[in-house]
């Protein structure tokens, strides 16, 4: 009986190889040669096979590198991004254990009565109440024929999505990244600001001194003294509200690391900030080094697959449910020859009028599967805009920095002529008054670009999808 059982069993595997639905074809997109460059730039050849890890460390700061470790380990959004790809894996799990026979064991022990009075089928056959033991053992086989390809299709899709999954688990660890390095370089870009206020107050409380010393000697009006006053009030109310703004940065950095916003805190600190050199390579090299691009393209290769799952229920399921065991009253004698039970058998099912579901679910894949299309080609194209963004912010940041470090140079020259003829009487306390804050403005402003010029580097890395190898570089 376990022959043609086995034989059954292997002609069916055999012939289910014959998928209804379109094989998966990744879909062309019309990718640039080259991106638009800007000077400094010039084309690098990065290695995309290579991993894309921890790129925050190129910027050599390493409170940022600890603080980027301890969000890995710690955020609850990759947590949930982690999860998420545990259970797609399971799920394809599921899905591949429909190709193979399903096996199962059953037992039965039972002593039970038997009515006298039950009903007859033969009242030429009288009927007796009997108590009696019932002792069973049993194997059952259970195993779809897949010959239109529906497991098989269901395999691919669900493969498909436990690499999309894999692909998003990536993407939130690089998107993760990039707003903490985001949040710390905005941080301390406001730690530079408030050490700008902090001389220029020094220096506006000084000229206050000389301007109440002078209006103590007669030498010059309450103007001038009320008008430095008025400049260091100023200056004193902006410290307070960047202190807010740094706050703010700093609660949001606890979040993002999984710290109680209450129990995090980052001392300031004037750190180095300056960006790295980054390699561009060509456009084309976003299609396989962007995680985001690579749960698209895993997306439309899961809706392809739903199509082929859709148009299987056109054709009939075929099922195989053989089974053998053992029933007997005595369980001395459950395992004799007389007590053998078995059975082999084929279940077919085909569905002859649905009003028309399954064409419906047919056309549902497609629409979904073209969906998935236009989302692949809508995020390629963001990835190339984020890319030339990236590129010509960059390039236009440095310029616009080696610039404010000029300006910060022409005002520091202006405010000392401005102090010379003051004191020599040339000149009234309001051109003092304007070249200090021309100063201020100037320094800040520098330092708005230095934190920019971060910010533009961190968005471009996340742009090209992370890290490099150290043999290329980007800039001269």
């Amino acid at each position: 009986m376990l022959r043609p059982l086995v034989t059954a069993v292997a002609v069916a595997a055999t012939l289910a190889g014959c998928a209804v639905g379109p094989d998966y074809r990744k879909p062309d997109v019309d990718m640039p040669v080259t991106w638009q460059l800007d000077a400094p730039w010039r084309q690098g050849t990065p290695a995309d096979e290579q991993a894309k890890g921890p790129w925050w460390e190129r910027f050599g700061d390493a409170k940022l590198n600890a603080l980027q470790q301890q969000a890995i380990d710690g955020n609850q959004t990759l947590a949930i991004a982690a999860a998420r790809l545990t259970q797609a894996r399971a799920s394809a799990n599921v899905a591949s254990a429909g190709m193979y026979p399903q096996v199962g064991v059953s037992t039965r022990t039972s002593r039970l009565r038997i009515a006298g009075n039950r009903p007859l089928t033969n009242y030429n056959s009288p009927n007796f109440s009997t108590v009696q033991n019932d002792f069973a053992l049993g194997a059952s086989v259970s195993y779809e024929v897949d010959f239109f390809g529906r497991v098989q299709r269901s395999v691919e899709a669900a493969g498909a999505a436990a690499e999309q999954s894999a692909a998003d688990l990536e993407n939130t660890r690089l998107l993760l990244t990039a707003e903490l390095a985001t949040n710390y370089f905005n941080l301390r870009e406001l730690d530079v600001e408030l050490d700008v206020l902090s001389r220029s107050i020094a220096l506006q409380r000084k000229a206050l001194e000389l301007a109440t010393s002078r209006h103590d000697l007669g030498a010059t009006s309450g103007l001038d003294v009320a008008q430095q006053q008025a400049l260091l009030d100023t200056t004193l109310t902006q410290v307070d509200v960047l202190r807010k703004s740094r706050a703010q940065y700093q609660h949001a950095i606890a979040t993002l690391v999984g710290t109680p916003a209450p129990l995090f805190s980052l001392a300031p600190e004037l750190v180095p900030m300056t960006p790295p050199a980054v390699p561009l390579g060509v456009p084309s090299d976003l299609l396989e080094r962007r995680p985001d691009i690579a749960s698209a393209e895993r997306a439309m290769a899961a809706a392809n697959a739903q199509i082929g799952v859709a148009k299987a229920a056109f054709y009939p399921s075929i099922m195989l449910a053989p089974s053998y065991g053992v029933d007997s009253r005595n369980i001395d004698t459950l395992f004799n020859a007389p007590s053998v039970v078995w059975s082999l058998g084929v279940s077919l099912a085909q569905t002859i009028f649905d009003g028309g579901r399954v064409s419906a679910n047919v056309d549902f894949a497609k629409g979904g599967y073209a969906a998935s299309v236009a989302s692949y080609r809508r995020v390629v194209l963001t990835a190339m805009q984020e890319v030339e963004d990236g590129i010509t912010g960059v390039a236009a940041l440095d310029r616009a920095y080696t610039q404010a470090q000029a300006a910060i140079v022409s005002a520091r020259r202006v405010l000392d002529l401005a102090n010379s003829r003051y004191e020599g009487g040339v000149s009234t306390y309001l051109d003092v008054i304007s070249a200090q804050q021309s100063l201020l403005n100037s320094e800040r402003q520098a330092a708005q670009l230095l934190g920019q010029r971060m910010l533009t580097s961190v968005f471009l890395i996340k742009a090209l999808g992370g890290d490099w190898p150290d043999a290329q570089v980007a800039r001269k």
